[in-house]
């Protein structure tokens, strides 16, 4: 549930309190009547970040030095089992993106093209940019798009 962590504090100590304080940090959540069905969260990646340094050791020199700082890293989009297959982490997605000032976009996913995650990032947009941190992962990229006045 933690990932590598052993409990909540532990993860909420050595991740959250960090990620929460990130200079972009957004959060959407979503509710049904039960309560809290999804999150995601996200904020501006920046050289000496954790996962930037690392994304930069595995992308193309080329790619990395095009899609890495001043972006907005999409960490985080769950959704509970129950809920799934409603267009909940689409919506949250929307929300999370709505409004960036950030043009590139990066968030790293499953390897598998039919994992249903990396199914709904590649229809709204997003594409491989290279090999993920650690096996059986990628990173996905996408610009946005600015209203021209």
């Amino acid at each position: 549930m933690f990932g590598d962590y052993s409990d909540y504090r532990t993860w909420r100590e050595a991740v959250w309190d960090k990620h929460s304080i990130r200079e972009g940090f957004r959060l959407a959540r979503a509710y049904d009547v039960d309560g809290l069905v999804g999150f995601a969260y996200g904020y501006t990646g920046e050289a000496g970040q954790w996962w930037t340094d690392n994304v930069r050791r595995v992308l193309e020199p080329g790619v990395a030095e095009t899609w890495l700082g001043g972006h907005f890293e999409l960490v985080s989009i769950g959704v509970t089992h129950a809920a799934r297959h409603r267009g909940v982490g689409r919506g949250l997605m929307h929300v999370i993106l709505e409004g960036l000032p950030h043009e590139r976009l990066l968030l790293m996913t499953s390897s598998d093209p039919s994992d249903p995650a990396r199914r709904l990032y590649a229809s709204e947009g997003w594409h491989v940019l290279g090999p993920g941190i650690g096996a059986g992962t990628v990173i996905m990229g996408r610009r946005l798009e600015r209203a021209r006045t």
